[in-house]
This record gives structure tokens, C-alpha cells and sequence, in this order.
């Protein structure tokens, strides 16, 4: 083969939520797309807030080309990472200077750059909770390194300590979390980073050496009811911050994000000097210079997160109604639903006969459940409830 066969793979064929989408387009062609009720994608629809199409609009007043589209510093603009630093410090009561940052192109390329840095041999291992978002074994293979599971908790879809304690071993450099979790919509409580913290301090004395929380935290400011999203860098030392504007600011394809090496990490300046080095290898220059403007300037602005509470208690009260077991999602914008059959995916495949797009949680390493992202128009939920009633009335 004259081209990398893993690269290959990648490339041919597109993930499943991706290709639900596509699907989706298909579909819409031919029925209308009043008549397809898509909820494949994580795609915000709540406006971005008005402090980001007014900046917009300033810095194109104020800066010429040079200043406003030229490349940045490589880590980042100065004034962007001290925005990042002193808003963070002001909301968590942390202590961050602008060198704790690394601006990135979102959270992906974050979360690429943190197992680049953290892997120095193919045994290591990064460890994910399930559910998780699927391209995680994507980004840890690229890496270099091995992906392991923990199976879910679908009690509370908190972390099973006991699977997590035994899958935790000498070639382990660092666990995932996601909370506001992707898929389930749970938000992890301050008891269960406290606990995973005391255990990861325990393993990396019986082992002699750090491991690290890696955090993947585009959805923090998506939260209900008033739960507290723990900021993980205040119970564990060896936290690496991956973090996205993209659901906050409802930036999606604007790609800007940060990763945020603490000093208290393990030899911190050299992690960071190591997430520098991989942001280098992968060609990745500079995050967008304007949108590292945008966010010096909306630091703390978000979009309307009410109107995703709207959607998840009008999509939650009808599905439970109809009869479907759901998950209340405490945080971000999906809801996490127990398939009619064993067989997720062809609960999917079964949902599509009504043009119902949903997910399939296998790929999120969670047979027998679905994802149903609701940051979509409340219209298109309140029009999918009968094709939601003929699917469940299906199986009965």
C-alpha cells in the first residue's frame, strides 16, 4: 500500500452520525424537509449571543487586514490567553496566567494535542467512560497509543469505580471525562470527580508515575436547574483542560477552543512545552486569528441555554409519555433514550421507516440506547411526536 492504511480508513467512509445526516439531506430531497425529523447532529441552533456578531462587527471597523487576519503567536494571542485566565479565575477562584493556555482549533485538535503529548510508547493507555464521544478512539489511535472502556453506569451515568479501579494499570498515562456528557446529558457530581480523583492519586503512587484527567468540556456552561459542573482542576492536580466555544458561544464551525496545562501538573512547563511541540508536528501554525479576538472579548457571554431547557423538557415529557424510558439530561443538548429492542441500531434503522433520524449508542460504547440531539427547532420535536408514537406503537 503507497498510502497509510489507518488514514485510509478514516478517510473512505464517514462516522455514523455523519453519515445519518447525509442521509437525512437524501430524504429532505424527496419528502420535504418539514417530513424528516433530524436529530442526528450536535449542531447548535440557539443564536450565538449578541456580543459576538457586535465584535465582529468592531473588529472590522477598527483593525486593518495585517492586525486583524495576520497569524498569531503559535500558543495563542497574549491578550486572548489573559482573557481566558482572568475570566476562569474570577468564576473558579483559580490562580491561571496566560502561559497555562494553549489556543486551539476546538476541542478536537485539544484533545489531539493531549494525547500526543501524554503518549511516549504504543502500550500506553487512555482510558474513556462510557458513553462517550466516539471520536475519542480516533484521536488516542492516531496518537499512538491504546483506547480502553469502561462500561457505563446506566444507573446514573456517573462512573463505575470498581470496572474503572480494575481496567487502571502500570501502562496507564490518562482518563477521559465529559461532563455535561456526550451522549447522556449527565453532569458528573462534586462526589464522583472527588472519588476519581482519590483513586487516580492512589494508582499513580502504586505506580510511580502521573495520571492524568484530561477533561473534554465544550458543553460547561450547558447545565440545568441550577447543577454545579465541578471545575476538575480544583480537586485533582494532574487535570488537563480540553475546551470549546463552540456550544457556548455557538461557534460550531469557527473551530476555537483551548487547552489549559495547570502548574500544579506533573512538570507542567514540559507538558506544555510538549502540547506546543505536537500542535507543531500536526502543522496546526496558529488558531483563527479573529476568532481568538471574538472570544477575548465575549468571555462569560453565552447563548440562550432556557431555550435547550425548553427543548429537553418538551422532548423529555413527550417521549415518556408515549412510553419511551429516558434519561433526564442534567447538561448539554441530547437526550439518551432505551431502545425498543436489544439491537440499538436496528431500532434505528426501524426508526428511519418513519424518517426518524436518532443515534445509535453503540458507537458510544453503550449498547441499547439512543442519542436524540435536541438543539433543534421545538416545531420539529413537537411534529415528531406521532412518528415517535407509530415507532414505539411498532413494537407493541
Amino acid at each position: 500500500m503507497i498510502y497509510n492504511k489507518m488514514m485510509y480508513e478514516l478517510g473512505s467512509k464517514r462516522s455514523a452520525i455523519r453519515e445519518l445526516f447525509e442521509y437525512g439531506k437524501q430524504r429532505a430531497a424527496v419528502v420535504g424537509a418539514e417530513n424528516v425529523y433530524d436529530f442526528s447532529l450536535g449542531n447548535p441552533t440557539v443564536p450565538a449571543p449578541d456580543c459576538v456578531d457586535e465584535t465582529i462587527r468592531q473588529l472590522t471597523e477598527e483593525l486593518d487586514c495585517i492586525k486583524l487576519h495576520g497569524y498569531t503567536s503559535a500558543q495563542g494571542d497574549v491578550e486572548t490567553r489573559e482573557a481566558i485566565a482572568e475570566f476562569l479565575n474570577k468564576t473558579h477562584g483559580t490562580h491561571f496566567h496566560k502561559d497555562n493556555f494553549y489556543i486551539t482549533m476546538g476541542a478536537a485538535a485539544s484533545l489531539s494535542l493531549a494525547f500526543r503529548a501524554l503518549t511516549t510508547a504504543p502500550s500506553d493507555e487512555i482510558v474513556a467512560i462510557a458513553p462517550y464521544f466516539p471520536e475519542y478512539k480516533v484521536f488516542v489511535e492516531a496518537a499512538g497509543a491504546t483506547f480502553k472502556v469502561v462500561p457505563a453506569d446506566t444507573v446514573g451515568f456517573q462512573i463505575d469505580f470498581a470496572a474503572l479501579e480494575e481496567m487502571i494499570n502500570a501502562d496507564t498515562k490518562g482518563v477521559i471525562i465529559n461532563s455535561p456528557n456526550n451522549p447522556s446529558g449527565a453532569v458528573y457530581s462534586v462526589a464522583t470527580i472527588e472519588k476519581l480523583a482519590a483513586l487516580l492519586e492512589k494508582k499513580e503512587k502504586e505506580y510511580g508515575h502521573p495520571i492524568f484527567i484530561i477533561c473534554d468540556e465544550p458543553y460547561r456552561e450547558i447545565a440545568y436547574d441550577g447543577v454545579e459542573v465541578p471545575f476538575v482542576t480544583k480537586y485533582y492536580n494532574n487535570t488537563l483542560v480540553c475546551y470549546s466555544y463552540s456550544k457556548s458561544l455557538s461557534l460550531p464551525g469557527e473551530r476555537i477552543g483551548y487547552i489549559l496545562v495547570p502548574d500544579e501538573a506533573y512538570e507542567s512547563k514540559a507538558l506544555y512545552a510538549a502540547v506546543a511541540g505536537s500542535g507543531r508536528a500536526l502543522g496546526y501554525v496558529c488558531a483563527p486569528s479573529m476568532m481568538q479576538k471574538v472570544i477575548t472579548r465575549c468571555q462569560g457571554e453565552t447563548g440562550d441555554v432556557e431555550l435547550y431547557k425548553k427543548n429537553r423538557d418538551l422532548l423529555y415529557d413527550g417521549l415518556t409519555k408515549i412510553g419511551y424510558e429516558c434519561f433526564k439530561p442534567q447538561g448539554a443538548f441530547y437526550m439518551f433514550v432505551k431502545a425498543l429492542e436489544e439491537n440499538a441500531d436496528a431500532f434505528c434503522e426501524r426508526a428511519k421507516a418513519e424518517d426518524l433520524l436518532i443515534v445509535a449508542a453503540t458507537g458510544f460504547g453503550c449498547p441499547g440506547y439512543v442519542r436524540i440531539s435536541y438543539c433543534v427547532d421545538a416545531d420539529m420535536i413537537e411534529r415528531s411526536f406521532g412518528a415517535f408514537e407509530r415507532l414505539y406503537q411498532s413494537y407493541q
